[in-house]
C-alpha cells in the first residue's frame, strides 16, 4: 500500500512527485492540471502525505501506513490546509486566511502545506493577495494548487508554479478501482466507467446510483427526438429538468444533514422559534447552502451536456471509422443510424454548438432553459 495507489495511469506523474518528496528542498508552488476526473485533488493529497510522510528514507516516502501519510489522505493532519469551495468563487476573505495560515511554523511535520482545489475559481483580485504569498513564501510552507488547465488560473501564479499534467487514466483502470475500492461488480463497473468516460467520480455515481444511470440514459438518447422545432424545444425541458433533478439529489440530503448537525451544535430547542442568536447561524448556512447549490447545478449542467456530447462522439467515430469503442456501446444500432444521416462536418458543428453552451453556462449568468433551447434548435 502506497499513497500513490489511487492514481491510475498517472506513472509518470507519480515518478516526478516521489522524486520531489524525496528531495530535502522541494519547489514552493506547485500547480496540478488534467480534466475533471482526472485526480487533480488526490494527487494533491497524496503529494501532501509523501511530503509529510514518517519514513526515515527519503526513497521509501509516501508508505501509506504512518500516521503522517493516513491524517494527510484523511484530511486532519495539522500541518495541512486543504481549501474547496462548493460555492461560485473562493471569495477575497478566504484568500485572505489562506495568507495567514501559510505563515503558520509546521506543529509537527516537515512542511506547512496548502491544498487549493478550486483555484480555477478564484477571481483575479481574490489570486492577487495570494500572489505575494506564493511569490515569497515562508520556508517551510508549500503551495498546491489545482485547476483543470495552466489557463484557468492567472499567469502570475502559474509561473511561480511546478507544473504537474494528469491525463483521464484508461477505462480498464477506472474499472479495476471501483471494483478493488469500491466491492462493485466488474460487470456494473466496466459500463459505468466508460458511461463516464473515465471520470472516477462520475464512474462510482454511475455504478452505485440506478435512477443517475436513467437520468443519463435518458440524456443520450435525446438527439434521437430532435426531428424539428417542438421536439427539440421540449428536448431542451428535459435536459434541464434532469441536470436539476441530478443536482437536488445531491445536496438535498447534505443540506438537511448540516442543519440539522448545526442545530445540534448551538443546543437549539427540538421545538419552537429559534433565539436570534441562532437564527442568524442558521440564516449564513442557508446562504452558504444557496450559492452551493448555484454551482452544484452548473457542475450537473455541464455533466448532462458532456453526456450529450458523448453521443455526437460516437456518432463521428463511425463516421470517420475509427477503431475506437464507443462510449454508449448499447445505442450502436440508433448511433450507426446517425451517422448515416449525417456528414462528419455536420457532427461536428454539433459538437461545437454543444460545448459553446457549456462554457456560457459555467462562466455567465445565462438563463440555462434559454440556452439549452437555442442549442437544441441548432443540433437539427
Amino acid at each position: 500500500m502506497s499513497v500513490w495507489q489511487d492514481l491510475l495511469g498517472q506513472a509518470k506523474v507519480v515518478e516526478q512527485l516521489r522524486q520531489a518528496s524525496a528531495a530535502p528542498s522541494p519547489n514552493h508552488a506547485w500547480l496540478f492540471t488534467g480534466p475533471p476526473g482526472s485526480g487533480r485533488s488526490n494527487a494533491a493529497r497524496a503529494f501532501a502525505a509523501a511530503l509529510l510522510c514518517d519514513a526515515d528514507d527519503p526513497a521509501e516516502r509516501g508508505c501509506g501506513q504512518c500516521r503522517a501519510c493516513t491524517t494527510a489522505l484523511a484530511g486532519s493532519h495539522a500541518d495541512v490546509t486543504n481549501v474547496t469551495t462548493e460555492k461560485v468563487t473562493i471569495s477575497i476573505e478566504e484568500a485572505r486566511d489562506l495568507v495567514r495560515k501559510a505563515q503558520d511554523k509546521p506543529s509537527t511535520g516537515r512542511w506547512r502545506i496548502i491544498i487549493v482545489e478550486d483555484a480555477d475559481r478564484m477571481q483575479e483580485r481574490s489570486t492577487n493577495v495570494l500572489l505575494k504569498a506564493i511569490e515569497e513564501p515562508p520556508p517551510r510552507t508549500i503551495w498546491l494548487m489545482c485547476a483543470p488547465s495552466p489557463g484557468d488560473v492567472l499567469v502570475t501564479i502559474r509561473s511561480r508554479c511546478r507544473a504537474v499534467s494528469l491525463r483521464l487514466p484508461p477505462v480498464e483502470d477506472v474499472t479495476e478501482l471501483l471494483v478493488r475500492r469500491d466491492a462493485i461488480d466488474p460487470a456494473i463497473a466496466s459500463a459505468a466507467a466508460r458511461a463516464a468516460q473515465s471520470h472516477i467520480g462520475v464512474a462510482k455515481r454511475l455504478a452505485t446510483d440506478e435512477d443517475a444511470r436513467e437520468r443519463r440514459r435518458r440524456i443520450v438518447r435525446l438527439p434521437l427526438t430532435l426531428k424539428n422545432v417542438s421536439g427539440a424545444l421540449r428536448a431542451a425541458a428535459e435536459l434541464v429538468a434532469l441536470a436539476e433533478a441530478e443536482a437536488q439529489a445531491s445536496f438535498e440530503q447534505r443540506d438537511a444533514e448540516e442543519r440539522a448537525a448545526l442545530l445540534a451544535a448551538v443546543g437549539a430547542p427540538e421545538s419552537g422559534t429559534l433565539p436570534p442568536a441562532i437564527r442568524s447561524q442558521v440564516r449564513r448556512l442557508e446562504e452558504d447552502q444557496t450559492r452551493r447549490a448555484k454551482r452544484s447545478k452548473n457542475d450537473y449542467f455541464d455533466r448532462a451536456l458532456t453526456d450529450l456530447t458523448s453521443f455526437y462522439r460516437d456518432v463521428l467515430m463511425l463516421q470517420v471509422s475509427s477503431t475506437s469503442e464507443l462510449v454508449n456501446e448499447p445505442m450502436r444500432t440508433e448511433i450507426e443510424e446517425a451517422a448515416r444521416n449525417s456528414t462528419p462536418e455536420t457532427t461536428l458543428t454539433r459538437i461545437e454548438e454543444i460545448n459553446k453552451v457549456r462554457g456560457r453556462i459555467v462562466s455567465t449568468n445565462v438563463a440555462p432553459l434559454l440556452a439549452i433551447e437555442a442549442m437544441t434548435v441548432s443540433l437539427l
